[in-house]
């Protein structure tokens, strides 16, 4: 497996405490490297469960329910942003996995940073944990009890040492998910 040079992070919203968390890592990691930071939000809450869809509006409904989350998305992160100006904002309307693989073919971003609200939390309709395990880029999750709370995927392992962690990581792939231990490198 190859280690992708950093260009870009994303970073999909979520309004929670461990969202923040998440924020804030990415917002960091970005800074630390001059990279672009690329905020991915969904018509539909990717956290949610059973998945939400968004089929059954009408377009015009559709087209409103977007502006409305848009202007939502941008004021709630770019307070957090602060002067940071390499902040960038999209609105998602395919399912999640098909967005973000879209996204990282286009080269949007080269590691993908979500929020982990809580054990057994979901994403696009499958455990959080499953879904950055298949995730084909290096997936970084934060939390779910503490900011510098860390769980990786394969790919995110690689390149840990370039990942700004603060101490240990947990490694996804394994069952009982070991501890691993990097230093924080440029951060």
């Amino acid at each position: 497996m190859t280690v992708p040079a950093l260009r870009a992070v994303g970073f999909c919203a979520h309004y929670s405490q461990q969202g923040d968390w998440a924020f804030d890592y990415a917002l960091r990691l970005s800074k630390s490297y001059s990279l672009q930071l690329n905020v991915f939000h969904f018509l539909a809450d990717p956290y949610a469960f059973p998945p939400e869809t968004t089929r059954h509006i009408s377009k015009s409904e559709r087209d409103r329910l977007a502006i409305e989350k848009e202007r939502e998305l941008r004021m709630y992160y770019d307070e957090l942003a602060g002067d940071y100006l390499e902040v960038g904002f999209r609105l998602c309307e395919n399912n999640e996995w098909t967005e973000l693989h879209r996204c990282l073919v286009k080269r949007e971003f080269q590691v993908l940073v979500l929020g982990y609200p809580s054990e057994g939390a979901v994403f696009g309709g499958r455990p959080i944990l499953e879904f950055a395990n298949a995730f084909v880029s290096p997936v970084v999750l934060v939390g779910p009890r503490r900011a510098g709370e860390f769980y990786l995927n394969a790919a995110a392992v690689l390149m840990a040492d370039r990942l700004g962690m603060e101490g240990s990581f947990q490694d996804i792939r394994q069952p009982g998910l070991q501890i691993r231990y990097c230093s924080a490198a440029g951060v």
